[in-house]
């Protein structure tokens, strides 16, 4: 009898240490859950803050604005539900819906000031790309309009636009000044090839059109008569030669 009752309780405790290590191991793996949760919350709001910092290069309109500010607001209420003791987190949570019900000032141009600095100019474009990126996601969440959407999204494939036709052909004027006429007709050739790739015109596109040919036929033009000049010079040379080589002999 009491050899029955220390092999069930050895039993029992078996189950119990076994029923233990399954509770903890499932704790741990929910502590492990909800911490890659927050990482991934906390990567998205500082993605977001970063994108509302680069807004100072990027022309931005409300919609989008409100848009970046919805983002950093939905990530900071799932952060507050996943660490609902965390008061910095529903201070920062509470901060975040009072911007959002604060008036705001967008910029719906498509014009921009190119940096001269390469460096800046690519972080200008990985900017706007960023915030398409944004666009496409917070869309894909059914968070924001279609119509708004495809307004913005175009408006943001614009201001690519004229940053890579504006760098193309400011780099091929400034090769064109050091005499450097192939490079030029390179860049000059890219521009065009960009401005020809797109599905739609409108006055932007035809004037940059307009203005790179005319760049082009400019250095044709250039070319050629480089190109003339250098064979009458040979020309010439070569008549040089021959009448040296034909010419009377002296007599001594």
């Amino acid at each position: 009898m009491i050899v029955s009752i220390i092999i069930m309780l050895i039993v029992a405790l078996i189950v119990i240490a076994l029923w233990v290590s399954a509770v903890q191991q499932h704790k741990e793996k929910q502590e492990a859950e909800r911490r890659k949760e927050l990482a991934k919350q906390k990567k998205i709001i500082e993605e977001a803050e970063d994108v509302l910092i680069n807004s100072t290069n990027i022309p931005m309109s409300e919609n989008l604005l409100r848009i970046i500010q919805r983002r950093v607001y939905d990530a900071l209420a799932s952060m507050v539900q996943l660490s609902p003791t965390s008061k910095e987190l529903k201070n920062r949570l509470n901060e975040s819906k009072e911007r959002l019900s604060a008036p705001i000032d967008g910029n719906n141009s498509e014009s921009l000031v190119l940096p001269d600095n390469d460096k800046q100019l690519i972080s200008l474009i990985q900017g706007i790309k960023k915030l398409r990126s944004v666009l496409r996601s917070e869309h894909g969440k059914g968070k924001v309009d279609s119509q708004i959407f495809v307004a913005e999204d175009k408006r943001l494939e614009k201001l690519q636009l004229r940053i890579n036709v504006e760098s193309q052909i400011k780099r091929g004027i400034s090769a064109r000044s050091a005499n450097m006429i192939g490079s030029a007709r390179q860049y000059f050739e890219k521009a065009l090839a960009t401005l020809s790739s797109i599905s739609y015109s409108d006055e932007y596109t035809n004037a940059k059109r307009n203005e790179v040919e005319s760049y082009l036929e400019a250095i044709s033009t250039e070319l050629k008569a480089s190109n003339a000049t250098s064979l009458k010079k040979k020309a010439e040379q070569e008549q040089d030669d021959l009448d040296v080589l034909f010419a009377p002999k002296k007599k001594w």
